[in-house]
């Protein structure tokens, strides 16, 4: 009787693990959002999870006389509403335009169109959202800024982090060192995690709104990162010119 080697099948298994690390990366990070968000969905309904986001802003709202206004000195506030700003539709828009802009002019024509379809979906995903759950907002006495809409999840964390997050992945494509992709990779992060952080601060939403924002936001961005990276793989195989790079030139014909 002879036994099968599974060496040869460990192999090109480690193999696949090495070359798809990136995909599988994605797919787990999306994974873990959607879990994330429907663990804190479920959680915002309870009064374990009503008590930790109150208990998050009595902690920040400190005076009585000026329940509006956050802990800390005056310029904090305004630096947080000054950062808040960053994950604005407005804003983001701004940016997509300049970041559109630019993949036009270095032919990346896939990631062109998908970045401003990844910023439309994610307002769907957002106002979706929103008008299913219609949480409150936390108290008008205890805002720093003005808000509009339903509460949950945060568009604000949510779109900046669907933003931030697939440029910073976009662009690490563009370096080969792993610590220039690594920092590019942490500044889009850090950018999303502030835009959250801020809105909790400012009152603007219950901390597990923010959190609930970030899970959404990566697994979209994550999402729209594997289409790219499907289509760039179909392309390969079918060995025609990746709709991200320019196609090769001519040669002229000898006549």
């Amino acid at each position: 009787m002879s036994v099968v080697d599974p060496r040869p099948f460990l192999t090109r298994a480690l193999v696949l693990a090495r070359t798809e690390l990136a995909a599988v990366a994605a797919l787990l990070v999306a994974a873990v959002g959607v879990m994330t968000f429907v663990e804190v969905a479920d959680d915002m309904a309870e009064a374990d999870g009503q008590a930790f986001d109150q208990h998050v802003l009595t902690i920040l709202r400190p005076y009585a006389d000026d329940p509006s206004r956050p802990w800390g000195p005056w310029w904090l506030k305004e630096a947080a509403a000054d950062i808040t700003s960053l994950g604005g539709i407005s804003v983001l828009g701004l940016f997509a335009v300049i970041v559109i802009v630019f993949l036009l002019i270095q032919r990346k024509w896939l990631s062109a169109l998908l970045l401003p379809l990844g910023l439309l979906g994610g307002v769907v995903l957002s106002e979706g959202l929103k008008a299913m759950f219609e949480r409150q907002r936390p108290p008008a006495a205890m805002q720093a800024v003005e808000t509009i809409n339903a509460s949950f999840p945060s568009g604000h964390a949510l779109l900046s982090t669907v933003f931030y997050l697939s440029v910073a992945v976009m662009l690490t494509r563009a370096f080969s060192r792993r610590r220039q992709k690594i920092f590019v990779l942490a500044v889009g992060i850090v950018l999303a995690l502030l835009v959250g952080l801020t809105r909790i601060y400012l009152g603007a939403h219950w901390a597990s709104d923010v959190f609930a924002g970030w899970a959404v936001g990566a697994a979209w961005a994550m999402v729209l990162w594997l289409v790219v990276y499907g289509i760039e793989r179909i392309q390969k195989r079918r060995h025609a010119a990746l709709q991200d790079e320019p196609a090769p030139p001519d040669l002229p014909t000898k006549v």
